[in-house]
């Protein structure tokens, strides 16, 4: 991976923001992507940290989830919140990592992403169906640190 800021291209980021809006479209759950340079906290410990810094707990039904990566590290992490935890086995997001993971192999970061954040819909629409009352409760945007 690149340093953050060539990480991404505009481009690249609207198609990640319009696939996180194509992916809730079919689920109540929120997804969102943060992206920093590095981070000396374990991925998944950091990925905790940064969830409760966008206040990602507080939707209603607990079933936020974020994407984390540190580009100069080269590490990633999928944390999903408390609601989703009580409803999914332990290997829930292996099928996520794994999709993501064989992009970021080849240097293809956007694609990754892109595919992570639909194959999390897709996994979350099993447990937290799209209702007709659903509210987009959190940003779509990308967030960086």
């Amino acid at each position: 991976m690149s340093k953050l800021g060539t990480f991404l291209t505009p481009e690249d980021e609207q198609e990640i923001v319009a696939a996180i809006g194509t992916a809730e479209q079919n689920t109540s759950g929120e997804i969102r992507v943060h992206i920093e340079h590095e981070s000396a906290t374990p991925p998944i410990e950091r990925a905790v940290e940064i969830f409760e810094q966008l206040k990602m707990q507080h939707t209603k039904e607990r079933n936020g989830v974020l994407l984390y990566v540190a580009v100069g590290s080269k590490q990633f992490a999928i944390c999903g919140d408390e609601g989703i935890d009580k409803k999914v086995p332990t290997d829930f997001w292996d099928s996520t990592k794994d999709v993501m993971l064989a992009h970021f192999r080849k240097g293809d970061y956007k694609q990754g992403l892109v595919d992570g954040i639909l194959q999390a819909g897709e996994q979350l629409k099993k447990h937290f169906p799209h209702q007709d009352d659903d509210t987009d409760e959190l940003s779509n945007e990308i967030s960086k640190g």
